[in-house]
């Protein structure tokens, strides 16, 4: 067995190289899963909403299942910080595959939502937990080798989610975006428990309950603001109101609570690093924008293009493409050189960039348009993706790494659910207000029913819908903006360089074919 000591002066039992590659692969298979499992859907959602109804509840599906996501990130981080990677991680892949399951069964809108919520409390180990061992297992000088391989899975999950989902609802049913998860999941698991060997750890300090619900709180609340208001709510109602009182008093409790605590949930000496703190702005900004985007392109692509729900992932391969050619190739230039800043201002230009051109699309906007825009798009979220993984990675001791891992997958997270939620509440209100009293004749059509409908009502729809995607991404392209901004603040820190050692003989040998 060989020993590596780290950063922090930790010492990790490193697997054989064989042992290191499955484990490797088992955690990228499982960090797909949690990824794919936030867009997958996009694609098949025009099929669930005609078969479950619900249209005014669309964006719950997602936004509940990254809200549950988000509020157990830095719970499981810490967990593997104090009890070990191992059994936590096994855990989280566990609570995922029951929540696909009975998600696969749900019988109406409020049932599918209630289970993404379960499937999400375990969503929020899987990417944390891969990245976290990421971080034990290889040297600084290699890992920004894997950190590129993990974003460049969250790139083929952005892509080949909608593709994935397309597929399976045109010829097995939409039930099979989340059995799909099963197979998958549990050679995931079998792996791990069999090939991971890590030292037993188990963490002499209490459990910071009391951080981990505040945490929780200030979650919850935030996204209900940003779901209910303006729909369910006024913005000025009393429940609207309450919920930001409630996350802001817990937003201030949370920080006292963790200044005390022997092993808070989220240490606050994390953020004493001023690149550690901008990699997490950039990263819930750039969420953001993401997730808003890749929720609403393949509904525009399949209602305004006629594009069924297999090629409108297929149509997305631009910003596949666009993303994990970035990743592949910028992960290797931040490995060698930590030019953080330069690619945070250039991901950030491209991003609204991106985000511009997809906002100008309407009825007669070609595909190879759309593919094109899609393509700016996709570099722009490669490079930042890269570059806030490894900022917060480099920016803590090993002690810290499941911290400043779900930290930064959290914010990412964060971002994400207020995306769908606010760009949801623009594209649902720009409907209606296109469609009128029409608009619930189709609300619970899907987009290939939409061509049995009389012309000028399917003319209407259409524009309706172009109309609402054009409003949700120019709201966005504020929020990118914002984050070009926020990237300026990165700094190019150089990595330091780490010393050879088993560990890095080890991964080398595995990314040589070993």
């Amino acid at each position: 067995m060989a020993h590596d000591s780290t950063a922090g002066g930790a010492t990790v039992g490193v697997p054989p190289n064989r042992r290191l590659f499955a484990v490797m692969i088992a955690a990228v298979v499982a960090m797909l899963l949690a990824a794919l499992d936030s867009l997958i859907l996009g694609t098949a959602m025009p099929t669930i909403v005609g078969e479950l109804g619900g249209l005014v509840h669309l964006s719950w599906v997602a936004s509940a299942y990254m809200l549950a996501t988000a509020a157990t990130t830095p719970i499981w981080g810490k967990l593997g910080d104090m009890y070990g990677r191992k059994g936590v991680f096994l855990a989280s892949i566990g609570i995922f595959l029951a929540g696909s399951m009975v998600s696969g069964l749900a019988q109406s809108m409020g049932q599918l939502i209630g289970f993404r919520v379960l499937q999400g409390l375990g969503s929020g180990g899987l990417m944390v937990g891969a990245l976290s061992l990421i971080g034990e297992l290889v040297t600084p000088r290699e890992r920004g080798k894997f950190q590129a391989m993990a974003s460049a899975v969250m790139g083929v999950a952005m892509v080949g989610g909608p593709l994935a989902g397309g597929f399976l609802t045109d010829h097995l049913g939409w039930r099979y975006c989340f059995y799909l998860n099963v197979p998958l999941g549990l050679a995931a698991f079998v792996t791990i428990a069999v090939a991971l060997k890590l030292p037993k750890k188990r963490s002499q300090a209490p459990i910071d309950y009391l951080g981990a619900a505040l945490v929780a709180v200030v979650i919850t609340s935030l996204v209900l603001v940003t779901t209910w208001g303006g729909t369910r709510y006024h913005w000025i109602s009393p429940v609207v109101i309450g919920l930001i009182a409630v996350a802001v008093a817990g937003a201030f409790a949370l920080m006292a609570v963790e200044r005390r605590a022997v092993a808070p949930v989220l240490p606050l000496t994390v953020f004493r690093s001023a690149n550690f703190s901008w990699a997490n702005v950039v990263s819930f900004l750039f969420g953001f924008v993401m997730v808003a985007a890749m929720t609403f392109l393949p509904i525009y692509q399949q209602t305004v293009q006629g594009a069924s729900a297999s090629s409108a992932g297929l149509l997305m391969l631009p910003l596949l493409l666009g993303m994990v050619g970035t990743n592949a190739f910028v992960g290797q230039l931040i490995s060698k050189q930590g030019d953080f800043k330069l690619y945070a201002i250039t991901g950030g230009i491209l991003l609204l960039g991106g985000i511009l051109l997809l906002s100008t699309m309407d009825t007669t906007t070609g595909r190879l348009e759309t593919g094109i825009y899609m393509a700016v798009f996709g570099v722009g979220l490669g490079l930042l993706m890269q570059v806030t993984l490894s900022v917060a990675m480099e920016s803590v001791e090993m002690k810290d790494l499941g911290v400043a891992s779900s930290t930064v997958t959290l914010t990412r997270t964060i971002g994400g659910a207020f995306g769908v939620s606010l760009a949801g509440i623009i594209f649902s209100d720009r409907i209606t207000a296109s469609m009128g009293a029409a608009g619930g004749a189709v609300n619970r059509l899907s987009a290939e029913s939409l061509l049995k409908l009389p012309d000028p009502v399917r003319e209407a729809y259409e524009k309706a819908v172009s109309d609402g995607t054009h409003w949700a991404f120019l709201t966005v392209s504020a929020v990118a903006a914002a984050t070009l901004a926020a990237s300026w603040f990165i700094k190019a820190r150089p990595k330091p360089p780490a010393a050879p050692s088993a560990v890095t003989t080890s991964a080398g040998r595995m990314g040589a074919g070993g």
